[in-house]
């Protein structure tokens, strides 16, 4: 077995920056107590200035005067880190959390995503996109890899007869042992792993625990790591908070831009689709403004969900100023990606036609684009519909159907047509006084125009004028 891990170092930091435009201005994450405040993260204008992890507040302030701070929400984080669980679910069944880092099976995924330099290329550009500093690393053991990836970012070790090689340089302190031992081997003169491995494991057990001489054989692969496999949720809620009012909607683009691209990470994990998901506007006061936004087939692209949200929310007029924004998706349907053409002619960034059609349905309203279906009912007049409780057709038709039906059939004029393709009789209707017998016929007229007519069941003459193909 081969484990991917993706260490998360700057995880609660990026949960924040990644709610905001991109700014140089000094952003810091505070945590503690009233009395005794402390540095959580700081962003790289932040760093510059001096402040770091850790830091007392009192000292952050002594060194930058003007930076902006926010408090660290523990909840927060485990939200990203639960959105970064289920979004690696697209590469693997099996994937599991540990703190700050998600890790994933990967050897048989790499028959799919190809090797691992263009796998590993793969999900550095998702972390990017979806806005989270990162470090890879691989290796045969999942604890091996969170290791790893502390120490070096985009080490690979796929052999399992390298890997003892490839921890013994690693210093203890970062070896993530027990704290025990980490804090009591140094002081013994044993600072990298690979002088513990060449310990007697008994006197280890003795001295340390049990615990060690396990977290040893899980690093080494003697031993199997327990471990929770995590699992999407069969729902996805996600919320952004500011520290600030927003009184336009313009201003709400930037977040919705990631509130939709969340959610089509998450459906990508979860192989599905989106048909209705719902936005919540959260106010000082009374209750949220609720934004429903439907599609007429299931989707999970991050342009056209975005493009969706984005179309109703330009239609809403804002009655009080917003705090935060809520996106809520129950209805996950499954979802059939649309085919494409190998020698697809369509220009390079060509909108796609389902992109379009909810695009207008965003910005017209409901019920400016219908969707025509088929129905059991042969009569052409009633052939097709767009609503939704009447049933549709199953079996494929037998002739085609001209794309410009005539509100009411009229004599055709002219010398008699070729006769291309025919006869289709319709003979039914008798249940609702709308009886109808005929012959369709798909002819050629004297100009060289492709038309469907009927005429009376038998005869080939007395030509009505039904249809004209394009």
């Amino acid at each position: 077995m081969l484990w991917a891990c993706i260490l998360l170092p700057q995880l609660a930091l990026d949960g924040v920056l990644r709610r905001r435009p991109p700014s140089d201005e000094p952003l810091v994450l505070v945590s503690g107590p009233a009395q005794a405040r402390i540095v959580h993260a700081a962003n790289v204008p932040a760093r510059a200035a001096g402040i770091y992890r850790g830091q007392r507040l009192i000292a952050a302030q002594a060194l930058l005067q003007q930076f902006e701070m926010v408090e660290h929400d523990a909840e927060d984080e485990a939200r990203w880190h639960r959105l970064l669980a289920a979004w690696a679910y697209r590469y693997s069944a099996e994937v599991g959390l540990y703190a700050h880092a998600v890790v994933l099976e990967v050897s048989r995924s790499l028959n799919l995503f190809g090797p691992w330099p263009r796998f590993e290329s793969l999900l550095r550009d998702d972390l990017q996109e979806l806005g989270f500093r990162h470090r890879v690393a691989l290796a045969p053991t999942p604890h091996a890899a969170y290791v790893l990836a502390g120490v070096q970012d985009g080490l690979a070790v796929v052999a399992p007869e390298m890997l003892r090689d490839a921890l013994s340089p690693v210093p203890v302190a970062r070896a993530r042992l027990p704290v025990e031992a980490t804090q009591g081997l140094p002081s013994m003169g044993i600072r990298t792993l690979g002088q513990v491995f060449k310990l007697p494991r008994a006197g280890l057990q003795r001295r340390f625990g049990a615990e060690l001489v396990a977290q040893i054989d899980r690093l080494t692969g003697d031993e199997p790591t327990p471990m929770d496999s995590y699992r999407p949720p069969d729902a996805f809620e996600q919320r952004m908070e500011w520290t600030h009012e927003i009184e336009h909607v313009e201003a709400l683009v930037f977040p919705l831009r990631r509130l939709t691209g969340d959610l089509a990470a998450y459906l990508a994990g979860r192989d599905g689709g989106v048909q209705r998901f719902e936005l919540e506007l959260e106010h000082r006061s009374g209750p949220p403004t609720r934004v429903t936004v439907g599609m007429l087939a299931a989707a999970r692209d991050a342009s056209l969900l975005f493009d969706c949200a984005r179309g109703r929310l330009e239609r809403l007029a804002l009655h009080q100023p917003v705090l935060a924004m809520r996106l809520v998706a129950r209805d996950l349907p499954p979802f059939v990606p649309a085919g494409r053409d190998l020698f697809d002619t369509r220009p390079v960034n060509a909108v796609p036609l389902e992109q379009l059609r909810e695009r207008l349905r965003a910005r017209l309203g409901e019920q400016a684009i219908r969707h025509l279906h088929r129905t059991v009912d042969p009569r052409p007049e009633k052939a097709q519909s767009d609503m939704a409780h009447v049933k549709a057709a199953t079996k494929p038709e037998t002739l085609p159907r001209p794309t410009w039906l005539l509100d009411t059939p009229r004599p055709l004029r002219g010398p008699p047509p070729d006769v291309l393709a025919g006869p289709e009789r319709i003979e039914t209707g008798w249940w609702d006084g709308g009886d109808i017998r005929r012959d369709y016929y798909v002819v050629r007229t004297s100009q060289g125009q492709c038309a469907w007519v009927f005429c009376a069941p038998g005869e080939q003459g007395g030509w009505m004028l039904h249809g004209w193909f394009a």
